[in-house]
Formats: structure tokens, C-alpha cells, sequence
């Protein structure tokens, strides 16, 4: 990732597009490259701009926010989802969070909170609302408690935590003054032991199984 965030926009309503554009292109930082009004305009820009960011709402005619997300992910050009919507029901956290998106907030969040998000999404970070994450919780936890929750070490749990935090591998490392190698090492385990492959979804996982 450049020091630009190269962002496309996804939405399918055009005064609240246009209001995140604006938005946008205000913040230092931030690039704005594309607007898509539905999923399959999305896909078809992200795989031609290449853009660093998707910014994904989940209802949009044809292919939703979650199916443009799979295909966008699945594509394997590094280009990351953040998904920003008026929806916080459990069935469209859980759709997008499987999807591959990286990070989940409510347009009703402050500017501040969103921009926020994207900085860390695009360096590789997670971002959930804490409605979201109380959702996720309280949502799985009735279904987790037959579920033996894997034995995580003290510090993959401080690891994970600060994962969830929306912290870098090298902020990670600076707060617990250890090698961006170890935490590296770290995070491996904890995918390891929650069957995981993403830093996402180990997120979710984790507070699904009330470990975080």
C-alpha cells in the first residue's frame, strides 16, 4: 500500500455516495477511485482499479455487499473490504464478516470513527463497531458454550486482543515489546488452534468462544 489510500466506493443509494465521497476526499490520505452503485459494478471496478480499500454497503441491487465481497477477496489482488452500512442484524454481520470483510461499522458512526476504520483496515487491521462486537458475542455465545473453546496462552490472548484493537503486527510488537517475527509467530498459533486463516475471522472466533 502506497501512503495514499487509493478507496472505491460502494453504495447504491447516490446522495448517501456522494455524501462518503465527500467525505473522503476531504481526509488527508485518501484517494477516492472509483464509485460503484451496485455489487457487480464494485467486483468489475476493484478488479480493474485495484484499489487499496472497498468501502461496501450490504444491500445493493444484484450482487450484494457480501457476494461482491467473496469475489472481490477471492480475487487475490490485496484489495480489502470494509464494510459500511445502516444494517446490524446478526445474519448480515455474519454474512459480510464470512465474506472476507475486514472490518464492520454503521453509517451512523462519527466521521472521525470511520476514517479511523479505514486507516486501519488499510494497514492491514480489523475494525468492528462495539455494537457489532457485542452482537457477535451475544449472538454465539448460547451456541459456543458446548463448544471446548481451543486453550489460547496468556499472550496469544493479548495478541488476539490488541488484533482486535485494530493494532499492525509492528504496533503489536512496540506495545508488547517483543519482535514483529514473534508476534507473527503468535498469531500463527492462534489461527493454529481456532482453525482460522485470517485475522478476522480469528477475531470473531475468539469472542464467539468468549475468549476475548
Amino acid at each position: 500500500m502506497t501512503d495514499t489510500i487509493r478507496i472505491l466506493v460502494a453504495d447504491d443509494h447516490p446522495i448517501v455516495r456522494a455524501g462518503i465521497v465527500g467525505l473522503l476526499e476531504t481526509a488527508p490520505g485518501m484517494e477516492v477511485v472509483g464509485e460503484a452503485a451496485d455489487g457487480a459494478e464494485a467486483v468489475e471496478l476493484a478488479a480493474s482499479r485495484r484499489p487499496d480499500l472497498v468501502l461496501m454497503d450490504l444491500r445493493m441491487p444484484g450482487i450484494d455487499g457480501a457476494g461482491a465481497t467473496e469475489r472481490i477477496v477471492a480475487a487475490g489482488n490485496g484489495t480489502r473490504v470494509l464494510v459500511l452500512t445502516t444494517y446490524e442484524t446478526d445474519d448480515h454481520i455474519l454474512a459480510a464478516i464470512e465474506a472476507g470483510a475486514s472490518g464492520y461499522l454503521l453509517k451512523a458512526a462519527p466521521q472521525a470513527e470511520i476514517l479511523a476504520g479505514i486507516r486501519a483496515v488499510a494497514s492491514g487491521g480489523t475494525v468492528l463497531a462495539p455494537s457489532i462486537a457485542a452482537k457477535l458475542v451475544s449472538r454465539v455465545r448460547a451456541d459456543a458454550a458446548s463448544t471446548a473453546a481451543p486453550a489460547l496462552s496468556p499472550r496469544e490472548r493479548e495478541v488476539l486482543a490488541l488484533v482486535a484493537d485494530g493494532r499492525s503486527n509492528p504496533e503489536i510488537g512496540r506495545a508488547l515489546h517483543i519482535g514483529e517475527a514473534t508476534v507473527k509467530t503468535h498469531l500463527m498459533h492462534v489461527f493454529e488452534k481456532l482453525g482460522v486463516n485470517d485475522r478476522t475471522r480469528a477475531v470473531t472466533l475468539a469472542m464467539e468462544l468468549g475468549l476475548l
